[in-house]
C-alpha cells in the first residue's frame, strides 16, 4: 500500500513538472519569470524555462531582421514570413517537448539555453 501511495505522489510529482514545463514554454517570458520564482529548484521546469527563453530572444532578433527586410519588395515580405513561420513552429515543437516528460532541445536553438546559467 505505501509503496503505491509513493508511486501516485512521485506521478503526479512529474505531472506537475510537465505542466510548469508547459506553462513556461506556452506564456514564453512570462512563463520564464513565474517559473524562476515558483520551481528554481526543479531541473525539468527550469530546462523548459531556459528553453522559452531562447525561443524569446530568437524572436526578438528575427522580428527585428524581419522589420529590416520588410522594406526590399516582396523578397523582404517572403523573409519576414518565413521567420515568423519559423519562430511559431519552434514555440509550438518546445510544447510538445515539454509535455513530453524527456528533455529534448528545442531544433536550432535550445544548444543556447545549456549555456544560461540562474
Amino acid at each position: 500500500m505505501a509503496k503505491k501511495i509513493k508511486k501516485e505522489v512521485k506521478q503526479n510529482s512529474k505531472d506537475d513538472s510537465r505542466g510548469l514545463a508547459f506553462l513556461a514554454t506556452f506564456l514564453s517570458i512570462i512563463g520564464f519569470i513565474i517559473v524562476l520564482l515558483v520551481k528554481r529548484k526543479d531541473k525539468y521546469v527550469m530546462f523548459y524555462a531556459k528553453q522559452s527563453l531562447v525561443v524569446f530572444i530568437a524572436a526578438i532578433i528575427a522580428g527585428a531582421i524581419g522589420w529590416l527586410v520588410f522594406w526590399i519588395p516582396i523578397l523582404g515580405w517572403i523573409i519576414r514570413g518565413g521567420l515568423n513561420i519559423i519562430i511559431l513552429i519552434l514555440w509550438i515543437i518546445s510544447w510538445v517537448y515539454a509535455l513530453s516528460g524527456k528533455e529534448k532541445e528545442t531544433p536550432l536553438i535550445g544548444k543556447f539555453a545549456k549555456n544560461i546559467s540562474l
